[in-house]
């Protein structure tokens, strides 16, 4: 059914096989023996495709025909671990910095994360040490607040805007300047999540 479901929505969404491996960091090989039923994706890139497609894992699963699940509106509060730092290697988004839990209302609680916020240059709209509620996904679209790692630093919270070949990462502190990024070093990139909500911590 996986199989299935995962060429249904690749189709929906009008992108080849090709396209949805370079979004997940895979080969295009290994999303064909995903479509072919010889293989099938572990429970933590599982749980990025359906954040790709928007959909839960159990419709992916074919465990419900449902593809936005209902649950969202009546999903209790599930623990999200709060993280200091994002970085990304070897292909990959680590987490460090464990500080503890914050609870959420969201639907797929693996699909979370909070960061905790450090400097100012997103005031006056988020401040250091708020908690900004991270959705991972490995796309945005313009105009949304999102955790980004470029090159070997850390993870940074900006404003994404994407115009043709380039991508500006935008402060809200007028006092700090946009990063502008384009060609070739848009491969060093990484994309790990849509903001969806801030709160302050008191």
């Amino acid at each position: 059914m996986f199989a299935q479901r995962l060429k249904e929505l690749r189709k929906l969404r009008g992108i080849s096989q090709g396209a949805l491996s370079n979004e997940l960091g895979l080969s295009q090989q290994a999303v064909g023996k995903w479509e072919t039923g010889r293989s099938t994706p572990d429970p933590a890139m599982l749980a990025r495709i359906a954040a790709f497609f928007d959909v839960s894992t159990d419709y992916l699963l074919g465990r419900t025909e449902t593809a936005a699940d209902a649950g969202w509106q009546a999903a209790g509060e599930h623990p999200i671990p709060i993280i200091g730092t994002v970085r990304a290697g070897y292909g990959a988004l680590a987490l460090e910095e464990d500080y503890g839990e914050e609870y959420a209302r969201v639907k797929d609680p693996q699909n979370y994360f909070y960061l905790l916020v450090k400097g100012d240059s997103m005031e006056p709209r988020i401040f250091e040490g708020d908690l900004a509620l991270v959705r991972r996904q490995p796309t945005l679209e313009s105009g949304d607040l999102g955790v980004v790692v470029f090159g070997e630093g850390e993870g940074t919270l900006k404003k994404y805007i994407r115009r043709g070949n380039t991508v500006i990462l935008q402060p809200f502190n007028s006092a700090y300047p946009p990063q502008i990024i384009m060609g070739e070093d848009l491969d060093h990139l990484y994309i790990a999540g849509k903001v969806v909500e801030t709160k302050t911590k008191w």
